[in-house]
């Protein structure tokens, strides 16, 4: 006697592509939040304001060394020669690479 083996393909199929249009609004919600720009912090923020963050260093009284600014600071971790970047302490914000703050460290050479 010769066995039925039962065509899943087409079941399958309808299967993959009912699950692909549930799950695209989902895996588009996750990549928009995975690629969107970190917003510049702002002097006022309650942290900027703690740290004594300024925007542009030349304004920071409390800045001992000329020639520290966010850019050549241990805790930023933007590229070199973008304008602006991340930093350690001001976490999910951008910080201007000309920027200062207290918890400046100089970056190892």
């Amino acid at each position: 006697m010769m066995s039925h083996v039962p065509d899943n393909s087409r079941r399958r199929f309808i299967k993959l592509t009912a699950i692909g249009l549930v799950a695209t609004p989902f895996a588009n919600a996750l990549l928009n939040n995975v690629a969107t720009a970190a917003d510049l912090i702002s002097e006022t923020d309650p942290l900027a304001a703690a740290m004594k963050y300024k925007a542009d260093a030349t304004q920071a009284a409390e800045r001992k060394d000329a020639t520290a600014t966010c850019a050549n600071c241990a805790l930023y971790t933007g590229k070199a020669g973008d304008a602006m970047g991340p930093c350690s302490i001001f976490q999910g914000k951008l910080v201007s690479a000309k920027g200062w703050c207290n918890a400046w460290a100089k970056k190892p050479a």
